[in-house]
């Protein structure tokens, strides 16, 4: 981007959620009008077809993505009907991501038995594929080991804009990650990977995904995630930014993750903290080293400076401001500072 706009060749991505009201539309015609590639709804609890399906009544050519819907919430034929009725809505701009999330949402949430998370999302995946092409034309039987069906008395539906709508998966792991180079047409990154683990681990693990399947990186949309606080003050950034870190650490679930970046005892000690209800101990004890892992924190040049090294492996981006770990005013004030410095025609780089 330059001092005389934003640079439109670059695919961001905006963001839309139930939590906006009445505002949500106004948010798509705004993220429409400042030139960003597409808005994004993700599941925490409720699906993120609704968000979706407000912004495509009021927008004409943003991208529409699900960032990402969890697969054992719900059948893969409920999945891939709201896929064909989103992109029918849009005229063709729904993108489908698919991802496990954990047992504390699929089973003791949803109430969803359990299941090998990433078999259940390949056959997820395979039926979500099967219905979309087949549900015009008559769908023939599909048989998996959790999902199946005759599709009795199911009349042809429809012809859709797309027989092929495209399948991301959102990933964390190697294994989930390789899955999605093999079997998935893009990827949608998780909060916790930071501009240096894309440019390591997670070329890696895809591209031997993608030999498996015998495609390349030109088959396949890398969409970089990255946590971002902007901060003229960068103590102020790193110090929200540990806010994020610990509440991700806290959890159990991530341990493996941690270990892999080189923090496992850390992550080890944030849990035994947060248990004890030491929130502030466990603020302090984040070293810079793995903040700087985890998220992109500091000022606007420091922040310039990372996402555009991220460029250089993405096809698309999200910046997004922490999720979790800080409250909502400030997670706002970090969004204000992303749309200033790379979207808004004020901004620069």
């Amino acid at each position: 981007m330059t001092a005389a706009g934003p640079d439109r060749t670059r695919k961001y991505w905006g963001g839309v959620s139930p939590f906006m009201g009445e505002q949500l539309t106004a948010a798509a015609r705004r993220c429409e009008a400042q030139g960003l590639y597409g808005v994004l709804a993700g599941q925490n609890f409720g699906p993120p077809w609704i968000p979706l399906a407000a912004a495509a009544a009021v927008t004409r050519r943003l991208q529409l993505g699900a960032s990402v819907a969890i697969a054992g919430t719900r059948s893969p034929f409920e999945t891939a009907m709201a896929a064909l009725d989103l992109d029918r809505l849009s005229g063709g701009r729904f993108v489908l991501g698919l991802g496990t999330s954990t047992k504390w949402v699929t089973r003791d949430l949803f109430g969803a038995p359990d299941y090998h998370p990433l078999e259940h999302l390949r056959e997820t995946v395979a039926a979500v594929r099967h219905i979309i092409h087949g549900a015009h034309r008559g769908l023939e039987p599909f048989r998996g080991t959790w999902f199946r069906s005759d599709f009795p008395g199911f009349p042809p539906q429809p012809p859709p804009v797309r027989e092929r709508i495209p399948i991301w998966l959102g990933a964390l792991g190697r294994i989930t990650t390789v899955a999605a180079g093999e079997i998935a047409d893009g990827i949608i990154g998780h909060p916790l990977w930071g501009v240096d683990w894309w440019h390591g681990p997670v070329q890696e693990h895809l591209r031997k995904g993608l030999e498996r399947a015998g495609r390349t990186f030109s088959d396949f949309h890398r969409c970089v995630y990255l946590t971002v606080l902007v901060n003229p003050n960068r103590g102020d950034a790193l110090r929200d930014a540990r806010l994020h870190v610990v509440a991700y650490a806290a959890l159990e679930q991530y341990t493996a993750f941690f270990e892999a970046q080189g923090f496992g005892d850390v992550a080890r000690r944030l849990q035994a903290l947060v248990r004890e209800g030491q929130h502030e101990s466990a603020r302090r004890l984040v070293p810079d080293a793995m903040v700087r892992a985890l998220a992109v924190a500091g000022t606007p040049d420091d922040v310039r400076e990372q996402v555009a090294r991220a460029w250089q492996v993405a096809d698309s981006m999200v910046l997004s401001p922490p999720s979790w770990g800080v409250s909502r005013e400030c997670a706002a004030f970090y969004q204000t500072g992303i749309a200033e410095t790379f979207y808004d025609e004020r901004g620069g780089s």
